[in-house]
């Protein structure tokens, strides 16, 4: 697959879709650079679930988020003499540093749209990549739009945080890191926000046993993707969550079209399920993540009726929560 740019409203073609073979071939690409984070089961939180729990530590990656997996492999395959030019993206947090930390190992320039407001850790962490940090309007969507428009306008690439099959395939690793450890797993429930890791997910659960359920999870204050999937069409909603990884006003069409084809389940959570669950996650394994990183677990604990006996892994997305998240977090509990 080579690096390409694609429009956020444009419906993706058959042939723009990967496939597992290209999620076993990211696996190979982003082997030097970033090794397999831990899989470890919690007697507390299997027990609060009536399940065997598993939790997949994405928040252990270098940049503390998945995102880093799809950031590398797309970085390995853009074309040498485009890098002095760069690419330009938008990006709550987790993408951005994805993006800047992968255009530092392969000397490509990096620019990132965020909000104003965004998690200031994040945006530490972007700038100390070596990444140039824009700041534009109130949300994601309007990072979205600038990046769209500048990207042409300054000749630049536009890596959308969605709509790209080498971010795709990059972050599916994560799911293929579990079926080989896990092989007898029996439900993977992974967050979504873009969609493109719980893309990743249905490529390879249904490239390995289709009988492995995926469930999305994303916040009812951002339910974009969910309502999209609901209607199988593109549908736009509001943006009113604290869990920025989750935040998403707008639907992509890539994953989009993955997750109506493979997704088995999805559902929505409140903020307050999801304050819970980072609790949980502290108390049990002694990890502190932020919203969307607890987004797993949070939808577990709603469908804990349908998952009681069941293997099931969930994919804690990230752990980049700022000082000011966690005392709103500590105040609220």
């Amino acid at each position: 697959m080579q690096a390409r740019s694609s429009s956020p409203h444009r419906s993706p073609s058959t042939a723009m879709l990967p496939g597992f073979d290209d999620v076993l071939r990211a696996r190979s690409t982003i082997a030097p650079y970033l090794r397999p984070t831990a899989l470890y089961s919690y007697r507390g939180l299997s027990d609060a679930i009536g399940a065997e729990l598993w939790i997949k530590h994405e928040n252990h990656q270098p940049t503390g988020a998945f995102k880093v997996r799809g950031g590398v492999n797309f970085m390995a395959h853009f074309p040498p003499e485009r890098r002095a030019r760069g690419v330009l993206t938008a990006s709550t947090g987790n993408h951005g540093q994805s993006v800047a930390y992968a255009a530092g190992l392969f000397g490509v320039r990096a620019v990132v749209a965020v909000p104003n407001g965004a998690n200031p850790a994040k945006v530490k962490s972007i700038r100390q990549y070596g990444a140039e940090i824009r700041f534009v309007g109130r949300d994601f969507q309007d990072c979205r739009r600038y990046v769209e428009e500048a990207a042409e306008r300054e000749g630049m690439h536009y890596l959308s945080s969605g709509d790209e099959p080498l971010l795709i395939a990059g972050v599916g690793t994560h799911t293929l890191e579990i079926v080989e450890a896990l092989p007898d797993v029996e439900v993977v429930v992974v967050p979504i926000g873009s969609g493109s890791g719980a893309a990743g997910a249905c490529l390879v659960t249904k490239g390995t046993n289709p009988q492995i359920r995926v469930i999305g999870v994303q916040s009812e204050g951002a339910p974009a993707a969910y309502r999209s999937w609901q209607e199988a069409q593109r549908v736009e909603a509001p943006i009113a969550t604290f869990a920025e990884g989750l935040a998403t006003g707008a639907p992509f069409d890539l994953p989009q079209t993955i997750l109506r084809r493979d997704l088995d389940d999805f559902v929505l959570v409140s903020d307050a399920e999801l304050r819970s669950a980072m609790r949980l996650l502290l108390d049990e394994t002694r990890n502190l993540v932020e919203g969307a990183g607890a987004a797993a677990l949070a939808g577990a604990v709603r469908l804990r009726d349908s998952l009681r006996g069941k293997r099931v892994a969930l994919i804690l997305s990230g752990g980049n929560l700022s000082w000011a998240g966690l005392q709103e977090l500590t105040a609220q509990g």
